[in-house]
């Protein structure tokens, strides 16, 4: 531990640059993140607002286990396939991922392309399989 002052006494600068970088990190991350939900509040929102699930995952990974009713639209594609989500502008929208990666981007496309209720699956299909919760396999 005292290995650990010593290295900070020794050196200010790089380690107040390591400090500032991991507070501008976590600044960044909180203001561009899109609002996240948990499994149960996903059911809820399909269930009680008629929300969309999109499945941002590859078409494998998709066909090993899925959300029911989950659209599968692979975030390498996302911009390309908009005209399809055109319909949905007026009901929420819900991204998941593997692990909650992709879904901060993917959710920034959709607002842009004009989808008001955009919100990501919180740890993807990683805390949707930890809640023990189905998966739909094609």
């Amino acid at each position: 531990m005292e290995h650990i002052f010593e290295f900070v006494a020794n050196h200010p600068l790089l380690v107040g640059g390591l400090v500032s970088l991991i507070c501008l990190l976590v600044y960044y991350e909180m203001r561009k993140g899109l609002p996240s939900v948990t499994s149960q509040q996903l059911t809820q929102l399909v269930n009680q607002s008629d929300a969309v699930v999109i499945d941002v995952r590859e078409n494998n990974e998709f066909h090993k286990g899925h959300i029911v009713n989950a659209v599968n639209i692979p975030f390498s594609t996302l911009k390309d396939r908009m005209p399809e989500l055109g319909k949905h502008k007026e009901r929420p929208v819900i991204i998941v991922d593997a692990m909650g990666q992709h879904g901060g981007m993917a959710g920034k496309i959709l607002k842009e392309a004009g989808l008001t209720q955009v919100m990501k699956l919180k740890g993807g299909v990683g805390s949707w399989k930890a809640d023990t919760l189905p998966l739909v396999k094609t």
